[in-house]
């Protein structure tokens, strides 16, 4: 006997009386609404970009660069093309800063001009510029308005127009940039002789990669992108884990006073991509992201330019080792997002999501990207690996100064004489890099404070320009040499309002996910502009963020508010006589 078919139940249920006279409206999907023009927009737009929640960034970027912002109704379509809600697309789009987002009938701007006004930029009149770009473009279809550190500390003041950025910037010369539509590019360079020749000695057999382990060891080799951990302790972690295993390229610097990696990327970036290959087959890694910050516009042509052309180079490679299998490298575009630098907030967005830094543990080298183990590395760090197993590690360790191992990349930007990205021993005192790198001081300024790990390291005195600087150097005076970005404060400049600038930035960068960052530096940022400080309620918002903010952004923050506190206590209105300060 057949079983009686189970009722049909439409998906749309027909409206019903209630009982009141009045009909009951059928079933409607819930939402805004997906229009077929924004639908088509979205799929001509995103075309070759395949369809994954993970590449929801890039396909926001797409959207955003081609409309000029984010409409909504395209929004709505995109989260339809990707199989998301839209609130998960909406709650990415709006985390980052380079995204806007409006109405479907609303008006763009043109191009908009974001005018740096961080502290290098401070120190160079920032203030002034913006104000000045804000009247030459009055009336014209274009947005203006300040942003944060874009990485031309050594140009300030510096601005970006749309994604041209303009060092030593005057309202006049963005005026034109803007009229003229220019995007900068930088030149590509031409194949080294003997490019890949270290990876090749080690798809040989010539060195193998317990080989290139311990010269790595021996080097000394630290990450370079501020926490200084050692290279090949990573290495070593990551190998020992069950495959498959991933890495990441941070290339995302955007910590204030920081410029090196452009400097690397305008240089070397085959030596880069040979670190990053000479990584993979010694780890282990099948897949390999670089995750670039979306203010280096023309190094991200550059770069991609490369990575068009390595199938081309690797080919004779892939011939000559068929048993070789290469990592896919994919490039990845930041958003305007600092706490992005952070790893695990940088594999966050990789995988498309807001940029959140994730609870530790575990490490991002047992539970990276996908929940993979994961190589994250800086790209300067990758671009000694070549040097070193070319010339070994006692090579690079014996380069530094004072007991210290190696050399190092040292943004420097302030009241210098000739600002700018200078390779110097790890050691170097900040009086001899001043001296022998920079030009000496600024005409018309001497030493009064500087900056030694850009805005999270802190602020020292002049009295401490002979410190040797490199990790671990700086600890007992309340600072670290972080990215290497030295900041030079002179005579005339106020340390006072270079910490509340700091502040500041925080305060716009903090991703807010936990209070004591997110709460802490706004509150930090009202406490530093009273004519007195109040001492104990600074020092106990300081303990807090430290001791409970989830990274170390808000762990950090702090460290320019101490420094005046400890360095510079009468430009914190403390021991001056003023009612409230200290005697």
């Amino acid at each position: 006997m057949s079983p009686t078919p189970s009722p049909v139940i439409p998906i749309h249920p027909v409206a019903t009386d209630t009982g009141t006279g009045r009909r009951r409206p059928g079933f409607t999907p819930k939402g805004r609404q997906v229009d077929a023009a924004a639908r088509a927009r979205v799929l001509a737009l995103c075309e070759g970009l395949a369809p994954r929640a993970d590449l929801l960034i890039e396909h926001l970027h797409r959207l955003n660069d081609a409309e000029g912002a984010l409409r909504r109704g395209q929004l709505a379509a995109l989260a339809e093309h990707l199989r998301l809600s839209q609130v998960e697309v909406f709650e990415v789009a709006s985390f980052y800063h380079h995204f806007r987002i409006v109405d479907d009938t609303d008006a763009v701007p043109a191009v908009t001009v974001r005018v740096c006004n961080s502290l290098s930029c401070a120190m160079a009149g920032a203030d002034g510029l913006l104000a000045a770009t804000q009247q030459a473009l009055d009336g014209q279809p274009v947005a203006v308005e300040a942003a944060p550190c874009i990485g031309l500390c050594h140009g300030a003041p510096a601005a970006c127009v749309g994604q041209h950025r303009l060092p030593h910037a005057t309202a006049q010369a963005i005026a034109d940039a803007v009229t003229e539509g220019r995007v900068h590019a930088l030149p590509l360079p031409a194949p080294v002789p003997g490019q890949w020749r270290q990876l090749q000695r080690l798809l040989v057999g010539e060195v193998t990669a317990d080989a290139v382990l311990a010269e790595l060891k021996a080097s000394n080799l630290r990450g370079l992108g501020g926490a200084g951990f050692p290279a090949w302790r990573k290495w070593e972690t990551v190998r020992a884990q069950p495959g498959p295993r991933m890495g990441v390229v941070n290339i995302d610097e955007g910590e204030v006073g920081t410029f090196k990696d452009a400097a690397v990327l305008a240089e070397g970036i085959p030596q880069v991509l040979e670190g990053v290959l000479i990584a993979a087959e010694v780890v282990g890694l099948e897949h390999v992201w670089l995750y670039l910050r979306d203010e280096y516009h023309d190094a991200r042509a550059l770069l991609q330019t490369e990575l068009d052309r390595l199938d081309a180079d690797l080919a004779p490679l892939r011939a000559r080792f068929p048993h070789w299998t290469p990592p896919r490298i994919e490039l990845r575009r930041g958003a305007g997002a600092y706490i992005c630098g952070e790893e695990s907030a940088l594999i966050e967005s990789i995988e498309g999501r807001r940029g959140l830094p994730r609870l530790k543990p575990p490490i991002v080298a047992l539970h990276g990207v996908f929940g993979r183990p994961t190589l994250a590395h800086n790209l300067e760090t990758l671009w000694w690996v070549p040097a070193i197993v070319e010339h070994g590690g006692a090579w690079l360790a014996g380069q530094g100064r004072r007991g210290r191992s190696g050399l190092r990349r040292f943004s420097v930007s302030g009241r210098v004489a000739r600002p700018g990205v200078h390779l110097a021993p790890a050691g170097i005192t900040l009086r001899e890099l001043i001296d022998e790198h920079c030009g000496g001081m600024a005409p018309g300024h001497t030493l009064k404070a500087w900056l030694p790990g850009g805005a999270s390291g802190g602020i020292l005195p002049a009295s401490l320009a002979d410190v040797p600087l490199d990790f671990d150097t700086l600890a007992e005076h309340g600072a670290f040499v972080g990215s290497m970005a030295v900041v030079v404060l002179g005579h005339t400049d106020s340390v006072r309002d270079a910490a509340l600038n700091l502040m500041r930035f925080f305060e716009h960068e903090s991703c807010g996910q936990c209070t004591p960052c997110r709460a802490g530096t706004t509150r930090a940022v009202e406490l530093m502009q009273a004519p007195v400080w109040d001492v104990e309620v600074l020092g106990e918002l300081s303990a807090v963020m430290r001791d409970a903010s989830i990274c170390g952004l808000g762990q950090a923050a702090p460290n320019p508010m101490d420094s005046v506190l400890r360095f510079f206590p009468e430009e914190a209105g403390l021991n001056t006589g003023l009612p409230g300060s200290a005697a």
